[in-house]
């Protein structure tokens, strides 16, 4: 595929951003769509003078600007969406996702091209039985709880890729991510509670905790999910097939902010503010446990994350730290 074209939705992101920068030293060219709502034009501008990019600010919504961008595309890879409601925006969250990846896949229809589909660790729920494999079974709760509208989403945009590629044979590869993060983060929660816990550290400020902070969480840097989408995007024998893209080295939440104060080497004591589900929604609810299985990934896709967290941890903060003494940063 070298020298081929793949289209990106969500470029400006960063797992977008990440992924432009690893095709395009591969020999690909890289053609990326963002409406810059989330991402940002930072982290893809070392790119704009390279003849093998193009970049078009363009809202996956939008069936006929994709269909022009999407022209001559050998692959897809889908990563445009909005992300769990926290604090509300289901509705978006339902349409947004739905709506973008119909429109995907009906441009992959039409020019006949291979979709690599981002998918999430969400989708899992709260099934209890651990770790979650690609066949596991999921479990939501009830559908006035708003935050499972990411899963509900996400889950009908995997049976939507499954029904493309029965009914009109496209190619569709659906990977689930665990908890990435890595430099290019955005700097609030919707990059994570890594990058929150960060920033709080670093400006001295209170961290805060959701819940009581025992829930664990699996985390992946970023240049070990990049092999992973590259080979989804390169193997045939990824086609038609779920991967879970993660690291099996869990730790809790509150244990993160003290491996990341430890990590950030400040002066001050560590300041925690545990803050209560109820503050974030009536009826919110959190997933306790999370990790992945990846011996499917490891087997078909030769997935193997090398980075483990405290050395990716050490990296991000030194890119935040960076980022940091350059620009304001006032989101929350």
């Amino acid at each position: 595929m070298e020298n081929k074209k793949i289209l990106i939705t969500g470029i400006a992101g960063f797992i977008g951003s990440h992924l432009a920068d690893e095709l395009l030293a591969r020999g690909y060219k890289v053609c990326g769509i963002d409406n810059l709502s989330m991402g940002k034009i930072e982290n893809i501008e070392h790119n704009l003078s390279n003849p093998q990019f193009v970049f078009k600010k363009i809202d996956v919504r939008n069936l006929s600007l994709l269909k022009e961008t999407a022209s001559d595309s050998v692959a897809i890879v889908h990563l445009a969406a909005f992300k769990i409601p926290r604090y509300g925006n289901s509705l978006d969250t339902l349409l947004i996702n739905t709506k973008g990846t119909e429109n995907v896949f009906e441009v992959a229809k039409e020019i006949g091209c291979k979709v690599i589909f981002a998918s999430t660790s969400d989708v899992y729920g709260k099934n209890p039985n651990l770790p979650f494999k690609e066949d596991s079974n999921l479990v939501y709760g009830p559908s006035n709880i708003a935050r499972w509208s990411y899963a509900v989403s996400k889950l009908f945009d995997e049976h939507m890729a499954f029904g493309y590629q029965e009914s009109f044979g496209i190619p569709v590869v659906i990977l689930r991510f665990f908890g990435a993060y890595g430099p290019r983060q955005h700097l609030s929660w919707w990059g994570g509670p890594q990058s929150v816990f960060i920033s709080a550290i670093l400006k001295d400020e209170e961290i805060q905790i959701h819940g009581d902070g025992t829930q664990r969480r699996t985390f992946i840097y970023i240049e070990d999910l990049i092999y992973g989408v590259m080979a989804a995007i390169e193997r045939k024998d990824a086609i038609g097939e779920i991967f879970n893209l993660g690291t099996t080295e869990e730790i809790s939440i509150l244990d993160l902010a003290r491996l990341i104060k430890k990590l950030c080497d400040t002066k001050d004591e560590i300041r925690l503010k545990f803050v209560p589900y109820s503050s974030l929604s009536s009826n919110y609810e959190d997933v306790r446990r999370r990790i992945p299985d990846i011996a499917k990934a490891q087997s078909i896709l030769g997935f193997q994350p090398k980075i483990n967290l405290r050395e990716g941890i050490k990296m991000t903060i030194g890119w935040q730290r960076n980022i940091l003494g350059k620009i304001p940063v006032t989101e929350k």
